[in-house]
């Protein structure tokens, strides 16, 4: 059994991630703003109250956290403002690198000692943060947000590695959810190739752009 903390899991894929990780036996510590009734209904532990694009807020989660340890630290929480050329807002894509971007370092800093060797880290990016696949524009804050936040994981794999603690970089799918208008595949089966690939890190691939599927991605 491993303590699993999920944030963003009071929906969609972070509640899915929640949901599977507690059936197959881990000790899961959902992190999130405002906890749903589903989330609830699951019987994990539950920090709410708590915004990743908020040090203050992130400090509290640390405190609620005490020394707990955690073996597997899943960033999944993340925002979409959707934007065009000619009309966006700054503030909005400002908001995006605080949640998408500066969200998951905020997290990985706060609870550095509650990791150990052995320890997983991974943070829920978008193919859309890849520079090599980017064939279509658009999103402007949301994309930029995701390549940051990929480059921050490298950085975590550098960081984390002496310690023997593994980074991935993990691109779920394009997922039914209510960000993105319920398109694409349904989240249990996203979190189901999500958590494979958790389970498939080690030192020896840490710092991999991983799609759910299994594949690796292009930055």
């Amino acid at each position: 059994m491993s303590t699993v903390l999920i944030t963003g899991c009071n929906r969609g894929i972070g509640l899915e991630l929640a949901r599977q990780s507690h059936e197959r036996g881990d000790d899961v510590i959902g992190v999130c703003r405002h906890a749903s009734d589903e989330l609830r209904a699951l019987g994990v532990r539950v920090i709410e109250g708590i915004d990743v694009g908020d040090g203050a807020s992130v400090a509290k989660l640390q405190e609620a956290l005490g020394d707990t340890p955690i073996d597997i630290l899943i960033n999944n929480a993340g925002i979409l403002r959707r934007d065009q050329f000619g009309s966006i807002d700054y503030d909005t894509m400002l908001e995006q690198y605080q949640v998408n971007t500066l969200g998951p370092l905020r997290v990985c800093e706060a609870l550095a000692d509650n990791l150990h060797e052995g320890s997983k880290v991974a943070i829920v990016t978008s193919r859309v943060g890849s520079i090599e696949d980017n064939g279509s524009g658009g999103n402007w804050g949301y994309r930029a947000s995701k390549t940051a936040v990929n480059m921050v994981g490298i950085n975590l794999m550098h960081e984390f590695k002496p310690r023997g603690i593994a980074v991935a970089l993990l691109h779920p799918g394009l997922v039914a959810t209510e960000m993105t208008g319920g398109q694409g595949i349904q989240p249990a089966e996203s979190a189901a190739g999500l958590i494979a690939r958790i389970d498939e890190l080690s030192l020896r691939n840490s710092g991999t752009f991983w799609h759910a599927e299994g594949y690796t991605l292009p930055w």
